[in-house]
């Protein structure tokens, strides 16, 4: 039992003397390795599936029936107006403007989608950053350790320094080896969020446009049924069969819509 505390001692004084041996740009890229680790985390927890699209959300939106959409997009309506998930902010835009026509509703959820899928790539821009500049610190430490080996080969042939040539050559080869180190995972990390934002988004596009579709098939078959009551009508005052006086067909209210009076006159 007693070895275990001594291998982590041992292990924990490797690990800073290959730190020292790096040189001063040790530190940059130790700044770099905290920066990505961050990031990689606050975005592994905010890029949730249950964060972002919440199950609950897309039942609602699958559950509604194109012929009872009435109290079901109340209820969806209901659901979503506490919940802050990306899902639920996007399909919001949608109910709330029902009362507009498909195409300036289509536009408008599209709008807030840009701007959700923007706050979900924040931070990314952060890794996309340290995959180029850590193998480039890597490089320059790498660079500066042959400077000081070939400044300790130059400076004086009869008294050269083993230890200054060792020196410039463990910098080299450590700092090269830490910017790899760290840009590899962050490219990884960088490249698995970048996808996973591009099938939610298309997830949720998928699920939007099947609500919007629901919801004004509905509304179109209302106008459907109005367009025939008035067809009807001017048949009927056409043969005879209507009194004298104004002809009025009042169409019922769609989705929390006004109703709408159509004067035949």
């Amino acid at each position: 039992m007693s070895s275990y505390p001594l291998f982590f001692v041992a292990s924990m004084q490797t690990a800073w003397d290959f730190f020292q041996k790096g040189g001063p740009f040790m530190y940059l890229l130790l700044g770099c390795s905290v920066v990505s680790v961050s990031v990689i985390l606050v975005r592994a927890l905010a890029l949730r599936r249950s964060v972002v699209m919440p199950r609950f959300i897309e039942r609602e939106v699958e559950s509604i029936q194109p012929g009872e959409v009435g109290a079901s997009v109340a209820h969806l309506a209901r659901v979503v107006e506490g919940d802050r998930s990306t899902l639920g902010r996007i399909i919001g835009v949608g109910i709330r403007h029902l009362s507009w026509p498909k195409a300036e509703n289509t536009q408008a959820v599209e709008t807030r989608a840009q701007e959700e899928v923007v706050r979900l790539e924040s931070g990314l821009f952060v890794l996309e950053i340290i995959v180029g500049i850590a193998p480039l610190l890597g490089l320059l430490g790498a660079v500066s350790g042959l400077v000081t080996v070939f400044a300790a080969f130059g400076s004086d042939t009869h008294s050269q320094d083993p230890r200054g040539i060792a020196n410039g050559i463990s910098e080299a080869l450590s700092t090269t080896i830490v910017g790899l180190a760290i840009a590899i995972p962050s490219l990884i990390a960088y490249s698995y969020f970048s996808r996973k934002i591009e099938t939610m988004a298309v997830q949720m596009a998928s699920l939007t446009a099947e609500l919007l579709a629901k919801c004004y098939h509905q509304r179109l078959a209302g106008r459907g049924g109005e367009r025939l009551g008035i067809a009807e009508a001017q048949s009927e005052r056409e043969s005879g069969h209507y009194a004298s006086g104004p002809t009025r067909v009042v169409v019922p209210p769609v989705l929390g819509g006004r109703p709408e009076v159509e004067d035949l006159q």
